[in-house]
């Protein structure tokens, strides 16, 4: 049996490992346990009753923290003329056309969002075998396909959070960082607890949201009671 670190013993000392707890009560858990000497991630799990191979299962989305992430956003823009002089001013960090999608084919992949104008598609569906198992596939649901491009990289760099269910139909996030306040980090997970539940399939059967925990990068997880956070 592995051996339990004393930090790891010292952040399950003092509450119910049983119990569920609201979103103030998790979150002050959680804080709490961040005794890290790097700033922690505070991340969420949620394990659905969902079968993602099913079309009408699969639970996918977006959803704009109240505190942002945490997290540096690099977002890169397939746009052409003003579109492209539109991201640059937005923030973008990468923008361009058939030269960017010659930049990623050779393997450079420094950002996290992709987004498009409608008119880039079928340059940017070159690229699906590269960004689509990453997840970075531009998607018009997930408001990266679009033509309002400075709202789109300007969401994207607030801290804007997309979500997919998994094989295992669990959704997890990265939802803020250890140096967030407990009313933060709360608000943060009240909010995305609340987009899972919104973007319930329509061939979601039986319990929808069966268990959510939060916990920090190097900490133990906290049982959400998904009621009282759904409210």
């Amino acid at each position: 049996m592995a051996k339990v670190g004393k930090r790891l013993t010292a952040a399950r000392d003092g509450w119910d490992k049983l119990a569920t707890f609201d979103a103030a009560a998790a979150s002050k858990i959680v804080k709490d346990g961040a005794k890290a000497k790097f700033d922690e991630t505070i991340e969420i799990a949620v394990n659905l009753g969902v079968d993602p191979r099913h079309a009408d299962q699969m639970v996918r989305g977006v959803v704009a923290l109240p505190h942002g992430s945490g997290k540096t956003m690099r977002v890169a823009v397939f746009a052409r003329d003003a579109k492209a002089e539109e991201a640059t001013a937005a923030g973008a960090d990468l923008v361009g056309a058939e030269d960017l999608m010659e930049k990623i084919q050779g393997g450079e992949m420094d950002f996290d969002r992709v987004i498009a104008t409608p008119d880039m598609m079928a340059v940017v569906g070159r690229l699906g075998k590269v960004l689509g198992p990453r997840g970075l596939m531009p998607n018009p649901k997930l408001g990266t396909v679009t033509p309002n491009v400075t709202e789109a990289v300007k969401n994207a760099k607030a801290g804007e959070v997309q979500f997919r269910v998994e094989k295992a139909g669990i959704v997890h996030a990265g939802i803020g960082k250890a140096s967030f306040s407990e009313e933060q980090i709360a608000e943060n997970v009240t909010a995305f607890i609340g987009a899972i539940n919104k973007a319930k399939p329509s061939g979601a059967k039986g319990t929808y949201m069966k268990s959510a925990t939060v916990s920090s990068t190097m900490g133990v997880g906290v049982k959400l009671d998904i009621a009282a956070v759904v409210g």
